[in-house]
């Protein structure tokens, strides 16, 4: 597993994260996750990129101001880095080993997908910069949310007349864009099939939820009694 140099006093700890398009329902998934294993009795580090750490909420703030092109695609690529670098070392490394699990909404796969795929950044550069924040320092499995661009955007419609109209820089993404970024999803898992997992999120919250958990039990060895 990708994060067992991190965790080597505490074997049973897992570092799972969501991974998929705004509106694709992965941050729901990723707290029922997280409540299901706390059912478990497992401590649970819940956390999220952009962001997760003080320094690293800041750039969030930073980045999810303004429109997608408020910020060159290097520049932004740089930021997202810089907050994970400080998500890895304050959050995410000491939960680990501790002994906790970890569920992050986004980590890596995210800037493969928006900055790669979405905005044409290279994927030579994005393993670079990856290298330098995480290290060693992966998942031991992800889930990729994934739905059509249209259900999506309906989603993201419905959460911003619900919110009074506010959208973020990223949900603001235009149609061709969007798909885009979700073909990068899709394509950056494929590479790595031992580690993520394509689920499809338009079926019923229910039914993708015991979707998801049955792929954890299966890879994390987790059982809570529920079948």
């Amino acid at each position: 597993m990708g994060s067992s140099i991190v965790r080597s006093a505490a074997r049973r700890a897992a570092f799972i994260s969501f991974e998929g398009i705004d509106g694709s329902g992965k941050t729901v998934h990723a707290r029922l996750v997280a409540d299901r294993l706390e059912s478990c009795g497992i401590t649970v580090v819940r956390t999220r990129e952009p962001g997760g750490s003080e320094g690293a909420e800041a750039i969030r703030a930073l980045l999810n101001s303004g429109v997608l092109e408020s910020w060159d695609a290097i520049a932004e690529t740089f930021l997202l880095s810089a907050a994970r670098t400080d998500h890895c070392r304050r959050v995410i490394e000491p939960a680990l080993r501790r002994g906790s699990w970890v569920v992050s909404d986004r980590f890596v796969d995210s800037m493969f997908a928006y900055q790669g795929a979405g905005r044409e950044v290279s994927n030579r550069f994005l393993q670079m910069v990856t290298q330098y924040s995480v290290g060693e320092l992966m998942p031991d499995l992800t889930v990729v949310c994934d739905v059509d661009v249209d259900t999506a955007n309906a989603r993201i419609e419905g959460r911003s007349l619900e919110g009074g109209g506010l959208r973020t820089r990223y949900e603001q993404t235009d149609r061709e864009l969007r798909q885009r970024i979700r073909e990068g999803f899709l394509d950056h898992a494929s590479v790595v099939p031992e580690r993520c997992v394509v689920v499809d999120t338009t079926d019923p919250q229910d039914q993708v939820a015991a979707r998801i958990w049955s792929v954890i039990a299966e890879r994390l060895d987790v059982d809570d009694g529920e079948g």
